[in-house]
């Protein structure tokens, strides 16, 4: 009588499939995941810039806010405005937003950086970003932000962003 099922040489020809397919996707998924987040945090700097000027047209009179601020006004929702640790990170970035204090002129600055840098398993992206009241998005390819002189704005560490 002729036994019904799987033999051990098939069992193992289906699992040594299953590893090599496991073994292609899984860098795809998380490369593509990275990509997602650094989108999200380039979306949310693109808010940061929107949400300025509106602070500062209104309940700022005059002034840029910090995240807090720009939070408490309702123009970043509550996950951004909390998002300020990697602890807190929102898809796998958080934020720092805060104005510039200069006799001149008012400025502010906002950055993004992963919650963990880099390209592992646990990696959230291989960018920081800046920008500030110019509205233009720098991005650095390490995990120091750009960053731009405090009189006159220069800058560096980055390069701009294209559209």
């Amino acid at each position: 009588m002729r036994q019904k099922g799987f033999s051990l040489i098939e069992l193992l020809i289906v699992i040594v499939i299953i590893g090599i397919i496991a073994a292609i996707a899984i860098p795809n998924l998380l490369a593509s995941r990275r990509a997602a987040n650094e989108s999200s945090a380039i979306s949310t700097m693109r808010t940061f810039t929107s949400a300025q000027a509106t602070y500062q047209a209104t309940v700022g009179a005059g002034q840029y806010g910090n995240l807090a601020q720009l939070g408490n006004a309702g123009l970043v929702d509550s996950v951004v405005a909390n998002a300020t640790s990697a602890t807190n990170a929102k898809s796998g970035y958080y934020y720092n937003v805060a104005p510039v204090a200069n006799s001149e002129r008012n400025y502010w600055n906002a950055t993004a950086q992963p919650s963990v840098f880099g390209t592992g398993l646990s990696g959230t992206g291989t960018r920081t970003f800046y920008t500030n009241e110019s509205g233009v998005i720098y991005f650095s390819s390490n995990s120091t932000p750009p960053s731009a002189d405090a009189s006159n704005r220069a800058v560096t560490g980055g390069s701009p962003l294209n559209p």
